[in-house]
């Protein structure tokens, strides 16, 4: 009598995974890209720290009168004043040098009527130009 065996199967061999192929190299000459403007980045422009202030008043005072201003900064005082040059019969002008920071002023008529209204603003390096009223 003739004995059969089974033989058990055999499990399948595991597949491989493989990597991608590399890539084909290029024999072209590789292109160059366009040369960049080595420019310094942006810089947000800022007032100088201690500059002049130009404040302009544009006022008719009347022939014999005289424009003063006075304030908190810039050389200004609020006890006494400083005068404006008469550039015009309705202009007057002064230039405040060195201002730090921003500083507060008013005008005063004579160096005695105060103006109407809320005080004015200026900072290093401005240039105002106001229609105060009395």
């Amino acid at each position: 009598m003739k004995k059969t065996t089974k033989s058990a199967k055999t499990p399948a061999p595991a597949t491989k995974t493989t990597a991608p192929a590399p890539a084909r190299l290029s024999t072209a000459a590789p292109r160059l890209a366009k040369a960049a403007v080595s420019a310094a980045p942006p810089v947000a422009m800022s007032k100088p720290r201690a500059a002049d202030v130009t404040i302009t008043a544009k006022i008719d005072v009347g022939f014999g009168n005289a424009l003063f201003i006075r304030g908190g900064g810039a050389g200004l005082t609020w006890n006494k004043g400083t005068a404006l040059a008469c550039v015009a019969p309705d202009t007057w002008r002064v230039v405040l040098p060195g201002a730090e920071a921003t500083f507060a002023f008013k005008f005063v008529l004579n160096d005695e009527k105060w103006s109407a209204g809320k005080d004015y603003l200026a900072g290093p390096g401005d240039t105002v130009t106001v229609t105060p009223a009395f």
